[in-house]
């Protein structure tokens, strides 16, 4: 009986690796892009469909922001994908449909934007939000780190002012310690 134990743990060590390896499955399978192109937009024509697509999957939904138009269930990315169709089917070039839509709606349309003087902050902005951020951090816990700035201790003038407004007649240490009646027991 002292050998079954070590089967019951590798049985169970099998069946917590296929758990995770099905889990594993099911969330690279949840990550995978759906794709929004309806039956009814795309080309009867596959090799045309297949340039539509090619052109679809480089530019960005300006609903959604960060997914391509082949991708995005919103309406305007359906939208541009219908445009995009149609300007296939009128016969312009990959390079031409992505310029009529950059012309429409800016460099930020594309997925990988130029790199040129109008398109630095879609290149460089993250970089320096994420800069900004660590910046403010270290300020944040530097100023924590030197702790909050206590009262200044008072001045002779001050600490003889305080000593005769609470009626103390001594101004030196153990000076205030009250009385029974100060206490508000009766003497």
């Amino acid at each position: 009986m002292t050998h079954s134990a070590p089967r019951h743990r590798i049985a169970r060590a099998s069946r917590l690796a296929r758990a995770a390896g099905i889990l594993l499955a099911a969330l690279l399978a949840a990550g995978a892009p759906a794709g929004a192109v309806e039956p009814n937009e795309m080309l009867d024509d596959p090799a045309l469909e297949a340039r539509a697509r090619e052109v679809s999957k480089g530019l960005r939904c300006v609903v959604c922001q960060n997914e391509s138009i082949d991708e995005s269930n919103a309406e305007m990315a359906r939208d541009m994908r219908v445009l995009v169709r149609d300007r296939i089917l009128a016969g312009d070039s990959n390079a031409e449909v992505e310029q009529y839509l950059v012309d429409r709606y800016g460099d930020y349309v594309l997925l990988k934007p130029p790199f040129k003087p109008t398109t630095y902050v879609l290149w460089f902005g993250p970089a320096l939000i994420l800069l900004g951020g660590a910046v403010a951090a270290v300020a944040y816990y530097r100023r924590k780190a030197t702790g909050p700035a206590g009262p200044a201790p008072l001045s002779p003038d001050e600490e003889a002012r305080l000593h005769a407004l609470i009626g103390d007649d001594e101004a030196g240490p153990g000076a205030g310690t009250r009385t029974g009646r100060d206490q508000g027991g009766s003497a």
